[in-house]
């Protein structure tokens, strides 16, 4: 039987680390999205076109995807305390450098390293799984990315009035540079106050380093074909910035772009050979086996998930604005109830996954995220507002609590490789996202949101693979003493 996490209750260590964890996360968002609503200011003072500033919002998501890896590997190898306080005071820096940038090309430059920041949300995962238990990690894990998460819409209701606060011109520029000084703040604050882990507890690190320890030979070619999709988003990306579309990049830029993420692929399956080759051929031990199915069938999850938020989140008060023939204001607050359900969705996926079971929860929630997403596509002028608005918020509880189900599993897969694990399914929610935003420029919203729901309706089959963790984890201690870490 699961038990709920008490986040009041501040004797508990574990719960002192939560609060932590989330509030850091949230931090990172809050920088991550400082821009975003004072971008009205940013095209005055630069001038910019339409093209450039969708270029901005390209090139902020653009270093996330690879970040997410990289961090996840260096989170399992030296420890969230010491990765998340280097990665809060190290995003200051490059908040502080878009903040006074003086051309356009500093903005570009400054907003693409910025988006390095949004793979901070890996380490809590990490964290978070080595802090509670298997029956309370699901909940605790949706209260660390639901509170975090709302670090955007946070943003967003409070910079503008902190630039206004400021005052002139440059009001913009000292409101993003103060999220700026918050992160470097509390990354040294979290440093002096967080835990890798309980005390007297073992911190399992990976036997090799440079990708995921696989089981079989089975799992390494799944491996590498998972790692595809990332750098196809990239390539992606790449092209939506070429003269093609938004000429931010030359066409020979473009072309060495391409060249440079061939290069990289080859080099991580190089890698991910590496890793893998000595132990493969010897044969794992049945003890120390996982499926990468499980992976797998996680990383799809999220795409559908976390990437259709991302997505639906960028249009949607377009979509408000234009299908009732509101005004921005208007059709912006109808639309931010499908982020603010984040604080509530999210640790709820978490609690049924830890109440319910892992997989028949996220089969479910992937069900009604489906279902959802077709009511949307029904959604047109002749709809009642206040029903569009129910409708949109029902459809993100599902999207979101599927989230949270999908991270109430992901610590539970391999114990020494969970940031690896972290940061791959949360680089697919960014693919997701880029795929969706990208079938978006080809069709209309109805036709976007059945794309999505259609898209959910087969994860639904993937996730299907997933075997619900049972019985115990089985870790290697460095003197081969095997420690055995429970799943219910």
């Amino acid at each position: 039987m699961s038990s709920p996490v008490n986040v009041l209750d501040l004797s508990r260590p574990a719960v002192r680390t939560l609060h932590l964890a989330w509030v850091a996360f949230f931090i990172t968002f809050v920088v991550w999205f400082s821009h975003a609503p004072l971008m009205a200011h940013i095209r005055s003072a630069f001038d910019l076109s339409n093209q450039q500033l969708k270029a901005l919002l390209i090139l902020n998501v653009a270093l996330t995807i690879p970040a997410r890896i990289v961090v996840g590997m260096l989170v399992d190898r030296f420890g969230p305390r010491l990765v998340f306080s280097l990665l809060l005071v190290c995003s200051s820096f490059f908040c502080w450098g878009f903040a006074f940038a003086t051309s356009y090309e500093m903005l570009a430059l400054f907003r693409f390293l910025g988006g390095f920041v949004g793979a901070g949300f890996v380490i809590g995962i990490r964290l978070i799984g080595e802090w509670f238990p298997a029956r309370q990690v699901g909940m605790a894990q949706g209260i660390y990315g639901g509170w975090g998460n709302f670090g955007s819409a946070a943003a967003a209701m409070s910079l503008p009035t902190l630039a206004l606060a400021y005052g002139g011109d440059d009001g913009w520029r000292y409101a993003i540079a103060s999220t700026g000084v918050v992160s470097l703040c509390y990354g040294v604050f979290f440093y002096l106050q967080a835990r890798n882990t309980p005390k007297g507890s073992t911190y399992f690190k990976p036997k090799r380093h440079g990708g995921l320890e696989v089981s079989t030979w089975k799992d390494f070619y799944l491996y590498i074909a998972m790692t595809l999709p990332l750098y196809i988003a990239l390539a992606v990306m790449s092209w939506r910035l070429s003269p093609a579309n938004l000429s931010l990049l030359g066409q020979t830029a473009t072309y060495a772009m391409y060249t440079v993420l061939a290069v990289l692929f080859v080099f991580q399956v190089s890698q991910i050979w590496r890793v893998n080759r000595d132990h493969l051929r010897a044969g794992v031990p049945d003890y120390d086996r996982y499926a990468f199915r499980q992976v797998a069938a996680l990383d799809w999850a999220y795409f559908v998930t976390f990437g259709s938020e991302l997505a639906v989140v960028s249009m949607l008060p377009l979509f408000f604005m234009e299908t009732f023939a509101l005004d921005a204001v208007t059709a912006g607050l109808l639309a931010s109830g499908f982020a603010f359900m984040n604080l509530v969705a999210r640790p709820s996926g978490g609690y049924f996954s830890d109440r319910f079971g892992r997989k028949k929860s996220l089969s479910v929630l992937i069900a009604g995220l489906a279902v959802g997403y077709l009511v949307m596509s029904l959604v047109d002028s002749g709809w009642w507002i206040p029903a569009a608005v129910a409708a949109t918020m029902a459809c993100s509880f599902f999207v979101q609590a599927g989230e949270g189900a999908v991270f109430a599993m992901v610590p539970l897969v391999k114990r020494r490789m969970t940031g690896q694990i972290a940061g791959m399914v949360g680089a697919y929610g960014n693919v997701g996202a880029v795929t969706y935003l990208t079938a978006l420029t080809f069709v209309d919203a109805s036709s976007f949101f059945l794309i999505i729901a259609g898209s959910a309706a087969l994860c639904f089959f993937v996730v299907q693979f997933i075997s619900e963790p049972r019985g115990q984890m089985q870790e290697t201690l460095p003197d081969g003493t095997v420690q055995l870490i429970d799943l219910t």
